[in-house]
């Protein structure tokens, strides 16, 4: 018995060597795993806990006009903050942080007193505001210096430009479009403290430098910007009207050159809605929407039955398909029947007998109501994809609108009558000048923009944008013929208040309802191009709801030629090849 008791004992003792032994290479295993294998996952984690870190703002990337004109800006600022473990006179922080931030005490002490790694207290403060409090000197106190976007001509395209938001990101236009260029890559500070969260005065900071966004080139020019916007703001008040908006662009490769929609807001101050906005009652949600509606670009946004303006693409779709001549006479008694309706010609008497180009030049709904039911639906709605008129242009603005069109199905006899002379469907002012451009410049279709080319810090060249274009949607013969028959409306038609003294000019003009109907509100419009015969620069202004009177061969076409008797010159001395018409 004693000896088998022994036996139990000496096994006991040997399990629980075993036992000990196991353990002891267990735990001498995981020491040489924590030294060897994760010794630098410790380590990281180990300096982690005595870093602290801040980031830093990149200097974004400006935005410059075609001639270096800087558009869009940077202004140092700084960002005020607070470490808590590291203030040692609260009441003194608090006290100077409400003074020089013009800040309530209670909302600074909230945050001075939370127990945080660091706590932001204001954004985007002035440079000599930030160099006031960091003389104080106040230990806890971090003022670091970033940047904030500064806008040089505050109004100045403002839909086009767009503006960024309180972390410098893109928020509308261009600043959006190109984020990815402009945004450039954020730095760090590195600060060394203690176990306590207090910085080690001998270690200093380490910093991880921003890397700058790059600066954007457009084909937008300062001058036709400013001078285009002086005469938006002339006809608005002239004509107590609701908008205007002017297109400038280069039609043979759709540069765009101006656009402007008045009135225009301060990108400087892009939250504050117009003076005399009554605001009293309004949701936050009502008045985001007023503030939405105040950024929209109406050029790319909003679309508009494009009225007359837009015979000049019937005129193209008839002349290819070959249902009409320019020599074709036609007899325009004031009206058309088409089916039961009666449609009117804007000259009540008619116009009597008339050649395709004279009813062009004449701007005669029977006329064009003719050619277009000759044309056909299925002929005409064959000529809208040809045409791209289906299709969003690509422009590099956020919020491109599509063209409202009847289904092929859905045109009938009336409804292919009213489209051709613009009515009964809708579309963007920059579709519209995209179409035209393709039918005066030789046939190409071309993609509006202004993204020229990226440029980094060192002045290197990083991109330079290439945009679609689709060759042969119209024969040459058709642009031969389009192009003389424009200019016929100038020089001897409706759109003779587009005529420039000493330049070929094309256009046509527009006046059209707005919907619905009846409520006496009417859109003026007027599209003009020169030299005639090889345009290199198209423009178009639309004035919506002008008071008195309303056509737009009278109030938008005389914008477009005081325009051209101010560009054309400048373009030429710019060498844009736009030359004098021989004397």
């Amino acid at each position: 018995m004693e000896e088998k008791h022994k036996t139990f004992h000496r096994k006991k003792t040997f399990t629980a060597f075993l036992i000990c032994l196991a353990a002891f290479l267990g735990l001498a295993g995981r020491l040489v795993y924590l030294m060897v294998y994760s010794s630098a996952y410790y380590s990281d984690a180990a300096d982690s806990l005595h870093q602290r870190e801040r980031s830093i703002k990149a200097k974004r990337g400006r935005i410059l006009d075609a001639a270096g004109n800087v558009l869009a800006d940077n202004r140092t600022v700084c960002t005020v903050s607070v470490i808590h473990n590291q203030i040692t006179d609260p009441d003194a922080v608090v006290e100077v942080l409400a003074r020089e931030l013009e800040l309530e005490e209670d909302y600074v002490r909230a945050r001075v007193e939370k127990y945080s790694a660091i706590e932001r207290i204001k954004s985007n403060v002035d440079k000599e505001t930030g160099d006031a409090i960091r003389a104080c000197g106040l230990s806890g106190v971090k003022v670091d210096e970033d940047y904030k976007r500064y806008y040089p001509f505050d109004s100045l395209a403002s839909r086009v430009l767009g503006f960024t938001g309180a972390d410098n990101q893109g928020i509308v236009g261009l600043e959006v479009k190109y984020e990815e260029y402009l945004e450039g890559e954020p730095g760090t500070i590195l600060t060394v403290t203690d176990a306590r969260g207090i910085e080690v005065d001998e270690e200093g900071e380490s910093r991880l430098e921003p890397v700058d966004g790059d600066d954007l080139y457009i084909s937008m020019d300062l001058n036709i910007q400013q001078y285009a916007e002086q005469l938006a703001e002339q006809v608005m008040a002239a004509k107590e009207a609701e908008s205007v908006s002017i297109l400038v662009m280069k039609p043979d490769n759709g540069e765009i050159l101006a656009m402007v929609n008045v009135p225009e807001f301060n990108l400087n101050d892009p939250f504050t809605l117009p003076e005399g906005t009554d605001t009293a009652g309004l949701s936050e949600e009502e008045k985001q929407d007023l503030l939405n509606q105040m950024w929209r670009n109406p050029c790319i946004s909003d679309t508009y039955e494009p009225g007359s303006v837009f015979k000049t693409i019937t005129a193209a779709a008839a002349l290819e398909e070959g249902v009409v001549t320019m020599e074709d006479t036609f007899n325009c008694p004031g009206y058309v029947m088409v089916e039961d309706r009666r449609i009117r010609c804007h000259k009540i008497t008619g116009h009597g007998t008339q050649t395709f180009v004279e009813a062009t030049m004449n701007s005669c709904n029977p006329v064009f109501v003719t050619v277009g039911l000759r044309l056909g639906a299925e002929n005409y709605y064959r000529y809208f994809e040809q045409f791209n008129l289906l299709e969003k242009t690509g422009v590099d603005l956020p919020g491109e609108a599509g063209t409202i069109m009847h289904k092929l199905e859905d045109i009938g006899a009336v409804e292919l009558a009213t489209i051709s002379f613009g009515q009964s469907f809708q579309v963007t002012p920059i579709r519209l000048a995209a179409t035209i451009s393709s039918l005066i410049n030789g046939g190409n279709a071309v993609t509006p923009h202004f993204g020229v080319k990226t440029v980094d810090a060192q002045g290197n060249v990083t991109n330079r944008f290439e945009y679609p274009v689709r060759e042969g949607v119209v024969s040459e013969d058709t642009v031969e013929k389009l192009r003389y028959m424009l200019e016929q409306v100038v020089e001897n038609g409706g759109g003779h208040n587009g005529y420039v003294e000493g330049y070929r000019v094309g256009g046509k003009t527009a006046t059209s309802q707005t919907l619905p109907r009846g409520t006496g509100r009417y859109i003026a419009s007027f599209m003009g191009f020169a030299p005639a015969d090889n345009p290199k620069v198209l423009a178009m202004a639309i004035i919506t709801n002008p008071q008195g009177t309303y056509y737009g061969g009278q109030v938008a076409a005389p914008v477009v030629r005081q325009l051209f008797e101010n560009i054309l010159p400048y373009l030429e001395d710019m060498d844009y090849n736009v030359q004098r018409a021989e004397q």
